[in-house]
């Protein structure tokens, strides 16, 4: 589910008619010392997180002035939430509330249908203290039965007019969500006021992942949940998983540091989510911290793995690179080796890799990632199906104990991040070029005079020689889909020493 920063889901509200308090973001001090001159008076000051319990972390204060709302911003903007920073806070008026309530709508998936729930308690703990709870069944199409929603609010003590406006507060909720698709709309504290109008305090929406393009108009960047704003390479990552359907592609940042007392931070690299699950745990189990989770499964592409081990490698701090997921895995795992083996040669990985690819063509997939060692300064290892996570975690604590091969011990090296080598011919004026799906193909030409036939056993039957000169054998249309075929094409030249061949492909803001 996308779920909605507490700014944007009130922005949904008062869209669809529920009043919210007067408010500002501001991603400054400076900003919130503005936004609380202009609405003067007493104000609120929150962090703007995806997670929950901010006021007990410190996330949600009251200001007196202006320039206590500017000094509580600028302290909440150097927080963190998830060991994420925070880059945006909400600052608000101050409102005198009478009581608080709790309106919620949900999808429940037993049911198959929404879901309102109303409590005559809210705020801060609801889940701890919440008195009695209406739960309101709804039709998708006619909604909750009103009836019941006014003989549970007749009996909260309200004034009249104050019943008849929770209660068209909580048709308006379930109109909202069926009108944005969403799979959840929650207001908690939904607050009477002294004054007997009736405001919802706090907002939280999540939009179905599905629905997501339809709906252009929330400015949703990436159509999963997350706990924190979007990240600058899950953003990169999100691009790349809809620029390329061929299989599925996730990304997200965990951790940026290793946790006190852990051995490391560990770039992850799963295929299959419950596989990858376990694989999790399996390195968590001998002492490491994650930096992300990935999973690159339904038959990926090269490209895609490739792609996905370069975003990996963009963390610093790593101390090894550990891949494992399902050992049932139906996807061919040559080309996810092939693609790792790429990236790992680009990069001139240094940090030890395990890597285990369980599944069909198992065994040319371990040989394709053994024979990147000599290639690069560090071990990199292959496992199959039969060997389990807990085995290759343990051997992986091992190589990062050592410091794998050829570097110093992990505790005195990590990873830092560099760009990607490049042959010279690559750009070169002379050389041969071929456009793929996201990148070029580039041929060395006085290479290609001695390694032509080579290069042609090795391409799948791509490319032919004509008297010296590189050609395709099919269109330049259908050669724009061989990206992995001349990834594979690429290893293979380089595992035996046939030089002048080259794919680079484009990562965009990477």
């Amino acid at each position: 589910m996308a779920r909605l920063l507490e700014y944007q889901a009130k922005a949904l509200l008062r869209g669809g008619g529920v009043a919210t308090p007067r408010g500002v973001e501001a991603r400054s001090g400076a900003a919130a010392r503005d936004a609380a001159r202009t609405l003067g008076g007493s104000t609120v000051v929150k962090v703007q997180t995806a997670s929950t319990g901010r006021k007990a972390a410190g996330g949600v204060a009251f200001a007196g002035s202006a320039e206590e709302a500017g000094s509580l911003a600028e302290k909440m903007l150097a927080m963190s939430f998830g060991k994420f920073p925070v880059e945006l806070v909400l600052v608000e008026e101050k409102l005198a509330i009478a009581r608080e309530l709790f309106v919620s709508l949900a999808i429940d998936d037993k049911a198959k249908a929404p879901v309102l729930l109303i409590s005559a308690v809210g705020g801060s703990g609801i889940e701890e203290r919440a008195g009695e709870v209406l739960r309101v069944p709804c039709g998708v199409e006619s909604g909750p039965e009103m009836g019941a929603v006014q003989r549970f609010v007749a009996g909260l003590g309200l004034a009249p007019a104050t019943q008849a406006e929770v209660v068209s507060v909580v048709k308006k909720v379930f109109d909202l969500a069926r009108v944005n698709e969403a799979r959840s709309v929650e207001i908690n504290p939904l607050a009477v006021l002294a004054d007997g109008r009736v405001v919802a305090l706090d907002g939280r929406v999540t939009i179905d992942d599905y629905a997501v393009f339809r709906h252009p108009e929330l400015g949703i960047e990436i159509a999963r949940e997350l706990d924190h704003p979007p990240t600058a390479l899950e953003r990169i990552a999100y691009k790349v998983e809809q620029d390329d359907h061929r299989g599925t592609f996730f990304f997200a940042q965990m951790n940026t540091e290793a946790a006190p007392g852990t051995m490391g931070l560990v770039g992850f690299h799963g295929a299959g989510g419950g596989g990858s699950m376990m694989s999790m745990d399996a390195i968590t189990n001998v002492g490491f911290s994650i930096a992300n989770f990935t999973d690159t499964s339904g038959n990926p592409s090269a490209a895609k793995v490739y792609r996905a081990a370069r975003i990996i490698l963009s963390q610093p701090g790593l101390c090894g690179y550990f891949g494992s997921g399902s050992g049932v895995a139906s996807q061919e795992q040559f080309w996810s080796a092939y693609g790792l083996a790429k990236a790992f040669w680009e990069l001139e990985l240094d940090i030890p890799a395990v890597i285990r690819l369980g599944g069909n063509t198992e065994d040319r997939a371990v040989e394709i990632l053994r024979s990147v060692n000599g290639q690069v300064k560090t071990t990199v290892e292959g496992y199959k199906k039969s060997d389990p996570p807990a085995k290759i975690a343990a051997r992986f604590a091992e190589l990062v104990a050592a410091g794998g091969a050829g570097v110093p011990p992990a505790r005195a090296h990590t990873w830092c991040p560099r760009a990607p080598r490049r042959p010279a011919f690559v750009g070169a004026k002379g050389a041969h070029s071929f456009a793929v799906k996201g990148g070029t193909v580039w041929i060395d030409a006085s290479e290609w005079k001695r390694h032509g036939s080579a290069v042609v056993a090795r391409s799948g039957g791509l490319l032919k020689d004509a008297g010296g000169v590189p050609e395709l054998t099919v269109s330049a249309q259908e050669f724009l889909a061989k990206d992995s075929e001349m990834i594979a094409c690429e290893v293979e030249c380089r595992r035996d020493g046939v030089d002048g061949f080259f794919v680079v492909l484009d990562i965009p803001g990477l």
